[in-house]
């Protein structure tokens, strides 16, 4: 599951940083003009969260088949979000999308199974098939 980082010290009062981000940004929706929230969102939002939510899916799948790559698929979300992260929002946004694809997988697979070996090929192909029409589109 990908959790931002902690404050210096990693106290446990630095496990509620994900949640004052989300209630801090609920609080912005609610506050701000609906205009100003169309501000926020960009065109490829939608291909944008369907990334996050691969990169999730992939996190917890590779390390369930043994793929020992530690920490790899959430460095790139942390990439991500340091790309696209631009608001709380923002960042509270794609952070939900790769929980979501993180939660999903771990409640379906236990064991690496081949529809589990199934799964992450599909997922390898539509992550890199969205990522690189967002750069043909969005130089």
């Amino acid at each position: 599951m990908f959790v931002p980082d902690r404050p210096p010290g990693g106290t446990p009062a630095g496990r509620r940083g994900p949640l004052v981000v989300v209630f801090l940004a609920l609080v912005w929706v609610m506050a701000c003009p609906a205009s100003l929230r169309a501000a926020e969102g960009k065109p490829y939002d939608d291909k944008l969260m369907r990334i996050s939510e691969i990169l999730g899916a992939v996190h917890y799948l590779r390390e369930l088949c043994g793929a020992n790559e530690g920490q790899y698929w959430r460095d790139r979300m942390r990439e991500l979000m340091d790309a696209e992260g631009s608001s709380a929002l923002r960042r509270a946004r794609l952070t939900r999308s790769f929980n979501q694809g993180y939660r999903s997988y771990s409640r379906t697979y236990n064991t690496c199974s081949p529809s589990a070996q199934t799964a992450i090929t599909r997922f390898l192909t539509e992550g890199t098939q969205l990522s690189e029409g967002l750069v043909k589109s969005f130089p």
